[in-house]
């Protein structure tokens, strides 16, 4: 296994993967992962397709699907203490896309009355929103070509644990962002297991 520092971030501007006779070997590496890199360990996770959660004990799932077209918007994973949401977007090599998407999500929630927190994170800034006792956090992750969004919401008593759960989620992620060309902020598709997706269609029928 092979990647950088976890105190500077894997994916953090400027860190370029140069192979494995020049990289240096850690053993505090984390996620998330590139398909590419990837280690080889004996996590079970969550395969959707564009990426690979781990989930976290007794977890549920919530699949959100786009009534127009039948395509699966989002999958939310509902704990105890709130709901996990982890969400990858196309990117440009040059990365730096969370910075205009994170800007652009504190002037939506500052239209909706929430009171904003910005602070620097294990990957960069993170966002965190209060409204109406319910706490957010956004984080984002610049990786190579995609963009990886993480997201926990619940009550405000319970916010620490959430927030540690859904860093905890983002670690051990994999993207697998493929070799299509894509716009930037396109959402990587999401497909769902079969025996999920037959679930969806059983109760939908």
């Amino acid at each position: 296994m092979f990647g950088r520092r976890r105190k500077r971030g894997r994916h953090s501007s400027g860190a370029v993967e140069t192979g494995p006779e020049h990289d240096e070997v850690f053993d505090d590496v984390e996620g998330p992962w590139d398909s590419t890199v990837a280690p080889q360990d004996d996590v079970e996770r969550l395969d959707l397709g564009s990426v690979l959660i781990p989930m976290p004990d007794e977890a549920q799932l919530q699949v959100e699907m786009d009534q127009q077209n039948g395509s699966v918007r989002a999958v939310h994973v509902l704990t105890s203490v709130g709901q996990l949401t982890v969400s990858a977007f196309a990117a440009p090599k040059s990365g730096g896309l969370w910075r205009e998407v994170g800007a652009e999500l504190i002037d939506g929630l500052k239209e909706d009355g929430a009171r904003i927190n910005r602070e620097n994170g294990e990957w960069g800034e993170e966002i965190t929103a209060r409204n109406q006792g319910v706490q957010i956090l956004f984080v984002g992750v610049d990786g190579p070509r995609w963009m990886l969004r993480g997201v926990a919401a619940g009550p405000e008593e319970h916010f620490e644990q959430n927030s540690q759960a859904l860093r905890e989620m983002l670690r051990g992620t994999v993207v697998v962002r493929g070799e299509q060309p894509m716009p930037p902020r396109t959402p990587l598709p999401v497909e769902l297991p079969e025996a999920i997706a037959r679930h969806i269609q059983q109760q939908q029928g």
